[in-house]
């Protein structure tokens, strides 16, 4: 049967797909991707595959797509990262009976995807993703898709999505922020850059970003005219997305917890969805949010599930007539709903708020020290504040080091070359030298082997000293051998 390419593989092969859950590393597994699939959506994506790992490790890909079989889990689109055309249509012949379409990640922003050379951080090297994608096109019985991040000229970014588009992509989702554009500095996605991508290729494309409900979907689709919307983290915090509905938390959670007993999965992933799904409760029942934290089994897990439950049932109950979600929430923490990322903290703090914005608590909530100071610390820095409460996080008060003079880390304090040992030793080796502060001898281990070299030849022909032969080594060996003797 031909591959079939464009429209007719989103029309045929995707079964015309508008509702699209994103690939998410470590959290768009099988178990999340079922669930998602009886909430409305239509099309989902594997998490991010590193080719490389795919291709040499046999229980990487079982753990990952090789598990059991799930017809209810199609269409489905894996996803790899990869900077190497060889290795990226290897590990994609290795998954391409399992799934519908290769999809390249060219939209990754994170550290991990820099220090690795994938991701978004190829976006300039256009001549690699012709030749990754020309290839993949022309070794894969299924179609080649991508998932690319927008440059800040419009321009550029059409050029690029026709250039993947010649290249043989057969599907480009865009996601309309920069590689620049995450974490706390995200904003707003830019739906005129995809609208330009779409009114100039003639693929299918998919828009990603801003997405929070039904609502965003229906209007991200007539403002830009994709064939459909992916969803990340608005479907993470709430699954039923793509319905239109609200429900509550725990029907959600304990939905996807039955799931997990079925498709199990690591216990790093149930416990990451569950802060999710439960993200404004846990920041009322503090304690519980530790408990969740701590918990090593997945009994545990569903325990403490059970106990926020209870507890919200019970604020349910005890509810006022007319009484309104606190915390500037546009529904009760109980019930699913879009969790709006916090802005860098200077931005909050000229609109007044202390790391928060408009009386919703972050990820990163500001707390009150029993002093009665104020300090801005993260959960990582208040757990050690429990642990050591003497212990400072004041930059002022840290020790100052002198920096090395090659590199700018802090340097030995006995090295003779002013620097840090990493670069010392790099000095020391090439020059041949020794430095005592940081234990490097490359000289006096020389010296001792050449002299060394020298006793082992007069040892086996002690004529050599007859002859006149002996060189300067030689001499000062056998001169410190006559010193002993003495």
């Amino acid at each position: 049967m031909p591959k079939l390419r464009g429209e007719a593989f989103w029309r045929e092969t995707l079964r015309s797909a508008h509702y699209v859950v994103a690939p998410m590393v470590d959290q768009s597994e099988l178990a999340w991707r079922l669930l998602s699939r009886r909430h409305g959506a239509q099309l989902c994506y594997t998490p991010m595959l590193h080719a490389q790992v795919f291709l040499r490790d046999a229980n990487y890909r079982r753990e990952n797509l090789y598990g059991e079989a799930c017809p209810e889990d199609r269409p489905l689109i894996v996803q790899f990262c990869a900077n190497d055309p060889e290795v990226f249509v290897q590990a994609a012949l290795l998954a391409q009976d399992y799934c519908d379409a290769i999809d390249l990640n060219l939209g990754c922003p994170q550290m991990i995807a820099k220090r690795g050379h994938y991701g978004a951080f190829l976006q300039e090297e256009w001549d690699l993703l012709q030749r990754m994608i020309l290839l993949a096109n022309e070794k894969l019985s299924v179609p080649i898709t991508c998932k690319i991040r927008v440059f800040p000229e419009i321009d550029k970014t059409v050029k690029y999505a026709q250039m993947l588009e010649k290249a043989g992509c057969q599907l480009l989702t865009v996601h309309g922020r920069t590689k620049e554009q995450k974490g706390p500095l995200a904003g707003v996605a830019s739906w005129e850059h995809i609208q330009a991508v779409r009114k100039a290729v003639s693929i299918p494309v998919f828009a990603n970003g801003n997405i929070q409900c039904l609502s965003d979907v229906e209007e991200c689709i007539r403002k830009t005219g994709v064939h459909g919307v992916m969803s990340a983290e608005g479907n993470l915090h709430n699954p039923a997305l793509f319905e239109g509905r609200n429900p509550l938390v725990w029907e959600m959670a304990e939905e996807y917890l039955e799931i997990v007993q079925k498709y199990p999965c690591p216990l790093s992933y149930v416990r990451a969805h569950l802060f999710k799904l439960w993200h404004h409760t846990l920041q009322v029942y503090q304690q519980l949010r530790e408990e969740l934290a701590k918990v090593k089994t997945l009994e545990g897990i569903v325990d403490v599930n059970r106990e926020l439950k209870l507890r919200c049932q019970e604020e349910i109950a005890n509810q006022k007539e007319g009484e309104k979600p606190k915390e500037g929430l546009p529904f009760f923490h109980w019930i699913c709903q879009p969790y709006i990322r916090p802005g860098p903290k200077e931005r909050c703090k000229e609109n007044g708020a202390s790391g928060t914005e408009k009386g919703v608590r972050g990820k990163r909530a500001l707390e009150e020290e029993e002093d009665g100071n104020s300090e801005l610390l993260s959960k990582n820095k208040q757990k050690k504040k429990l642990r050591n409460p003497n212990k400072s996080f004041d930059p002022s008060l840290k020790p100052k080091y002198a920096k090395c003079d090659q590199c700018g880390n802090p340097k030995g304090n006995k090295c003779v070359f002013n620097m840090c040992r990493g670069c010392c030793k790099k000095r020391a080796f090439k020059e041949t030298a020794d430095c005592p502060g940081h234990g490097l001898l490359f000289k006096t281990k020389y010296e001792k082997s050449l002299s060394w070299q020298s006793s082992q030849r007069v040892i086996q022909n002690p004529e050599i000293s007859r002859r006149g032969d002996i060189d300067v080594g030689e001499t000062a060996v056998l001169k410190e051998a006559g010193d002993s003797a003495v």
